[in-house]
């Protein structure tokens, strides 16, 4: 059975560049609650119009687990810590399995239950927390 709140889960994509560090931007997302989690991809190249010029930019990419509920926060507090001055703030709705999109609620605090600290699917997979 689906989880009622899977409409609720949406990914938001943007770029950061490559000689950047977006670790902060991610902590932050995640500590304030307004990401689940952030994963960053290395290695792009971008071709885009800017300034009425082609531009071509080696990038990361990052992907934004968060719910609808959070968007409007989340886009304020993208656009106040990324160094571009328009950062890209896409937006795709997903599907997932109960369980994660449970600890994706709760790690937003979408959701009115308990908190969990790490999601079911990492709790059977075994433990890989941080020191261990």
């Amino acid at each position: 059975m689906m989880s009622a709140n899977i409409g609720n889960i949406v990914l938001v994509w943007t770029t950061y560049p490559a000689d950047g560090d977006p670790t902060a931007l991610a902590r932050v997302l995640v500590e304030e609650r307004l990401a689940a989690c952030v994963s960053v991809q290395r290695g792009l190249r971008s071709v885009y119009r800017w300034a009425d010029a082609v531009e071509t930019a080696n990038e990361q990419q990052l992907t934004i687990k968060t719910t609808r509920d959070c968007l409007d926060e989340l886009r304020r507090k993208l656009t106040e810590m990324h160094p571009y001055d328009l950062p890209e703030f896409l937006v795709t709705p997903v599907e997932g399995g109960e369980a994660y999109v449970e600890w994706v609620l709760a790690s937003t605090g979408s959701d009115r239950g308990a908190r969990r600290e790490r999601p079911l699917w990492a709790q059977s997979a075994g433990d890989h927390t941080e020191g261990s």
